[in-house]
């Protein structure tokens, strides 16, 4: 007898355990635990517990010898995928269910998803879980959405959702980028996907940052994968071959669209060079519904994100609109632009998953590069047209055709009219740009190939840019980005970011202006800033030179916002301004933009805390907290709207608020104190030197103005040391008056400046006081109000007002640098889910991205027999490692052990079985074996007996 079934693949017992497995946990039943087993013998000890008894009884389909037993591990050649989707969350995906369930039914697309974290970090509507028993739920809800769509294969990093921020550098601090990359190009490796989908890794505004660097690793994993040379050891000692994706997709799109099924042919980008496509909704799923109505149905899986209350989708087909997606990158020709096999519901697939008509036959390589990202006026640049043909089919008859703009002129070499099977040929061509070509846009380069067998386009954008370019210097994320896109080699993503720095309302900043000489001359000329209206300028321009080739220098100007009556925040948004710029070869003009964030005084004034706002308290203005930044407009100043207050007195900042709402939100329980943004809260940000590029470095707090025990309770949030008040800031002490009947409640809060992160700069104090509405009990809000209103302000503390202390003096040692974060880093391992190990199990995929363990390292089950109260696991091990043994039925957990084997053998795991099985039970073991190698493996009694 072998020692195990090694290889057996996506057998129909392993895939009932894993839909059982699945349904178990999607409904929320017994949570998993883990405790240490000691090595034991195939033998337990009778027990005369009448519970035990019953338990035991219901395991008897255990019974059947070893021989009777379906056994399969994860060893074995890997599931082969069309197209990976890579999101940071669960729920991620849901927007483009539609899209990858009408590719599986019409093209018989398999898709999978990488899901980098388990939302450990995210809210929870459905109960009290938290951490990893929440991401425990939240893979299950994923599975069950994805599951509408025909997706069964969820691929989990393993990495924490530590909070809401909007900082990709953290995230990928957090993270560890370069291990988070190699999982995912493991996995890519693994199942080799034709196509990769992702989001948006741009710092857009209110982009999550988790969201931009998962974007990132997608990017950076489809030029890894296929590069022998990055992570060389999954290839020479893991066995892995090098793996090039076809096509590079990101959901994101910028610009218009409209609704019903002509949606994907009138999509109009922003950028009129990138390659975008549509699927209309509104095709029909198997049974019959609209595929806009089954993602809907997916969506509404995500029960502890508030989601399960959607409302339906339209059911007039004009109405229901496209999945839209910007392609990043393609190595195979794709449908010319504009064309019917474009815009057709597989045009984002074409070339690399599908033949349109006409086509290329699959398997054609085609990638068109160009030795710099940008090219001036008159100017020249080299380009190369890389063609390959199919592995088993030779292209004859091949030509290519350049397909430039007008003026653009052309030199290519000879294109062989016939490339031998699997061969590739390369054309070199230089193009020349016209001299009055207008600068500050991308141009498209193409060509258009045409063969024997077929037909295809390739294109590539190009920035034409003056002889001298200048900005206002970027925000530090938009700086780290635009390196990025260099290092990343995508410049077609840079300037994707509006450049904008803010002002506050009445006041002036300082506006650092980065001169680039993008030429192969030097260059000297002037820097005019012209101010938007309501803004003054000094000076009004600025020398610079001599600049050499290449380099850059930076000049300053002084702006003041002149009229203190324009808007603030999201209503007065973009105060869009311009640069320009002469050099020897002309004028260029660049388009810049402020925005301004309101500004107060606080005044010297010690309030008393009673929860009593009375005038003249707090010494200053009332600050308008009614402006909506996120959710529903308010109905009414009634329903929800504001003021707040905020004074200092020795080393204390005091903020008060006075809310008005017609409708209590959910009383969540004293000791279900955080995530505030599930019912009525304050929530306080402070930025103590008004620099902080992220909220790590910032102190947020939160009020809770009632609980179900009745007083209001504290909390930190996604700041420098998030957690209970008590803990995080034992020092902030709150009063909350409660109106009766309930018509809003003020509250007033101290805050010792010692409890902020560092030292307070009163010349520039960051500030946000926003309130959150919730009028339902199922913890889930509906409108977010505030002071700087901008959508997720609460994570961006730039677009924070500003506050002066004036005769503030911080106590004299208090460190001006911030305080190391603490950060939440406990995430769920898949070792310890049941459905990552059943799935491992079907797809013979390594858990979380990391290395499989052979059967010379790893363990595995051998068998699974009922004792009194319990079931006896044998687990068979090649060397020492921990087993995370679990036992599932139907309705979920029925038991769950972690064991320590000591080295090569055979162990007798007794699992305690927690109540009677409803139906077939599986026992699942996860292996943690050495270097973080991984080998999953079950055991379900075959229906036959055999």
């Amino acid at each position: 007898m072998a020692p195990h079934p090694a290889g057996r693949r996506r057998g129909r017992a392993a895939l009932t355990a894993l839909a059982a497995v699945t349904a178990a946990l999607t409904a929320g039943t017994t949570a998993i635990g883990s405790a240490v087993a000691a090595p034991s013998d195939d033998h337990a000890d009778a027990r005369s517990d009448a519970r035990s008894d019953a338990r035991n009884g219901s395991l008897q389909a255990f019974a059947r010898g070893p021989g009777q037993q379906v056994r399969d591990t994860s060893i074995g050649a890997p599931v082969d995928l069309g197209l990976l989707y890579v999101g940071a969350h669960p729920d991620d995906e849901a927007g483009t269910l539609s899209t990858l369930g009408l590719w599986r039914q019409r093209y018989g697309v398999k898709s999978g998803v990488v899901t980098v974290t388990r939302g450990e970090g995210g809210g929870n509507a459905a109960g009290p879980e938290e951490g990893p028993a929440l991401g425990l739920l939240r893979e299950a809800e994923e599975r069950k959405a994805v599951g509408k769509a025909g997706i069964t294969n969820i691929y989990n990093l393993d990495k924490v959702d530590f909070y809401y921020t909007v900082s990709e550098p953290l995230t990928a601090k957090v993270w560890g980028h370069d291990d988070t990359l190699a999982r995912t190009v493991r996995v890519i490796r693994q199942t080799r996907p034709e196509v990769l989908m992702t989001m948006d890794p741009a710092p857009s505004p209110g982009n999550h940052g988790n969201h931009q660097e998962a974007a990132r690793l997608a990017v950076e994993a489809y030029r890894a994968a296929g590069d022998p040379g990055r992570f060389p050891e999954q290839i020479t000692k893991e066995g892995l071959k090098p793996w090039a994706p076809s096509r590079l997709l990101t959901r994101s799109f910028a610009g218009t669209s409209s609704t019903g099924p002509t949606c994907g042919s009138t999509l109009a980008p922003r950028d009129a060079t990138r390659d975008v496509y549509g699927v209309w909704g509104g095709e029909r799923a198997p049974d019959g519904r609209t595929w806009a109505a089954v993602e809907r149905e997916a969506q509404r899986q995500y029960v502890t994100q508030g989601w399960g209350g959607f409302p339906d989708v339209p059911t007039d087909p004009t109405k229901i609109g496209c999945d839209t997606m910007t392609q990043i990158e393609s190595r195979v020709p794709i449908p010319e632009p504009g064309s019917a096999a474009a815009t057709a519901a597989d045009g984002a697939i074409a070339g690399a998953l599908t033949r349109p008509a006409g086509a290329l036959p699959l398997g054609t390589g085609a990638i068109l590069t160009t030795d710099q990202a940008d090219i001036q006026p008159g100017g020249r640049v080299t380009g190369t047209l890389t063609v390959t043909a199919p592995a088993k089919q030779a292209l004859t008859g091949l030509r290519a055709q350049p397909v430039l703009p007008a003026g653009w002129a052309v030199q290519a070499g000879t294109v062989p009219a016939r490339v031998a099977a699997g061969r590739s040929v390369q054309v070199r061509f230089t193009l020349t740009a016209p001299s009055g070509a207008a600068t500050g846009a991308r141009s498209r380069l193409a060509v258009r190939l045409t063969s024997a067998q077929g037909s295809g386009y390739v294109d590539r954008s190009i920035l034409v840019a003056p002889a001298v370019t200048a900005h206002q210097q970027w925000l530090p994320q938009v700086d780290q980005f635009e390196a990025w896109t260099r290092e990343a080699q995508v410049p077609q993503l840079s300037g994707t970011v509006a450049p904008v720095l803010t002002v506050a309302s009445g006041g002036r900043r300082d506006i650092p202006v980065v001169v680039t000489n993008s030429s192969s001359s030097t260059q000297s000329g002037q820097v005019t800033l012209k101010p938007p209206a309501g803004f003054s300028v000094a000076p009004a321009g600025r020398a610079y030179g001599p600049l050499a080739p290449g380099a850059s220098a930076t000049v300053t100007f002084t702006v003041t916002n002149t009229d203190a009556t324009l808007k603030t925040g999201a209503p007065g948004g973009d105060y869009a301004y311009t640069l320009e710029t002469t050099s020897s070869t002309g004028t260029a003009s660049t388009p810049q933009a402020l925005e301004l964030v309101p500004q107060t005084v606080a005044a010297k004034a010690r309030p008393t805390l009673d929860g009593v706002v009375t005038p003249g308290e707090y010494g200053g203005p009332a600050l308008d907290i009614s402006r909506v930044w996120e959710g529903t407009a308010c109905d009414s100043a009634a329903d929800c709207s504001g003021q707040a207050w905020v004074s200092w007195d020795a080393d204390t900042l005091y903020v008060a608020a006075k809310v008005v709402d017609d409708t209590k939100g959910t009383a969540l329980a004293t000791n279900d104190c955080k995530r505030h943004w599930r019912t009525d809260s304050l929530e306080i940000a402070i930025d103590p030197r008004g620099t902080s590029e992220n909220t790590s470095t910032t102190f947020k707090a939160a009020i809770l103005p009632f609980t179900a025990e009745g007083p209001a309770c504290g909390l930190r949030d996604a700041d420098n040391h998030q957690g209970p008040a008590a803990s995080t800031a034992p020092g902030m002490t709150w009063s909350v008056k409660v109106n009766e009947p309930y018509t809003g409640y003020t509250a007033e809060v101290a805050i010792p400046m010692s409890e902020l992160p560092s030292a307070i700069d009163p010349a520039r104090l960051g500030l946000n006081v926003l309130p959150y509405d919730s009028d339902t009990q199922d913890k889930t809000g509906q409108t977010r109000i505030g002071w700087s209103v901008w959508g997720g302000v609460q994570g961006d503390p730039y677009r924070w007002g500003q506050v002066r202390l004036d005769g503030y003096v911080p106590p004299a040692g208090r460190s001006t640098t911030p305080k190391e974060p603490v950060i939440p880093l406990e995430a769920l391992s898949s070792l310890d889910s049941p459905q990552s190990v059943a799935q491992a199990v079907v797809d013979n995929v390594a858990l979380a991205g990391g290395p499989s363990a052979t059967l010379r390292t790893g363990g595995w089950i051998e068998s699974v027999r009922p004792a009194y109260g319990e079931a006896v696991v044998t687990v068979r091990a090649a060397r020492a490692g921990v087993a995370h043994v679990s036992l599932m039925d139907a309705s979920g957990v029925l038991g769950r052990r972690t064991v320590e084997v000591p080295g090569r053998g055979t162990l007798a795991v007794r699992v305690p079985v927690t109540r009677p099985a409803v139906g077939t039970p599986t026992a699942l073991v996860g292996w943690d074996g050495p270097g973080e190698t991984t080998l999953s493996s079950s055991v379900t009694p075959s229906r036959s007996g055999r």
